[in-house]
């Protein structure tokens, strides 16, 4: 089991604008979905986008993965449960979606993210100090 350093739930209505003509959310859509768990997760742990910036790092997605079980369909509750895995030489999330009201798995995936130096756009092989400041880790 992977350790976790932060977590959270964040609920989504599926819109209508979101799903198609058999009122089944379309696949891009989940990617959203994990971005606005991910900004809620990161806003928890005080190094949001905004912060991100203001310690000179950027930190692009470089890889994600989807694993689609069950459709998510218009007006449904989902639960999106975001969980930081990995912090040290890169930024790994967790995602699972499902359903609020019965808890039924709909979508699992991940995505990874690395730290650019926001003056030189050079990728850094481990994660800044204030990552694990933010976390609440005492790096030695």
């Amino acid at each position: 089991m992977k350790p976790i350093y932060a977590e959270l739930q964040s609920d989504i209505l599926v819109p209508f604008h979101d799903v198609d003509m058999m009122m089944v959310a379309w696949h891009g859509h989940y990617v959203k979905y994990f971005e606005v768990a991910r900004c809620e997760l990161l806003d928890k742990i005080n190094y949001g986008y905004s912060e991100m910036l203001q310690s000179g790092y950027a930190w692009p997605v470089i890889d994600m993965s989807i694993r689609f079980v069950k459709p998510a369909r218009f007006g449904q509750w989902i639960t999106v449960h975001s969980a930081l895995v990995e912090y040290e030489n890169r930024l790994r999330i967790d995602y699972q979606i499902r359903c609020r009201d019965t808890g039924v798995r709909l979508t699992k995936g991940h995505t990874i993210q690395v730290a650019v130096t926001v003056d030189t756009q050079e990728m850094q092989f481990e994660s800044p100090p204030v990552l694990a400041q933010k976390l609440g880790i005492p790096r030695g």
